[in-house]
């Protein structure tokens, strides 16, 4: 995980994860949009995964 990844999970989450797969990006885009704070949780948990 990068340095640019983690500050682009809390600028913008669904950006950080879109090469990560639809689903992640989806579920990311649908938590952002409910709070941002889940939004970048939900971000740097998968772009903490291998």
């Amino acid at each position: 995980m990068s340095i640019w990844r983690v500050i682009l999970a809390i600028l913008f989450p669904p950006l950080a994860v879109i090469d990560r797969g639809c689903g992640s990006c989806l579920i990311t885009f649908i938590l952002t949009c409910c709070g941002w704070v889940p939004g970048v949780i939900a971000a740097l948990i998968i772009l903490n995964k291998n």
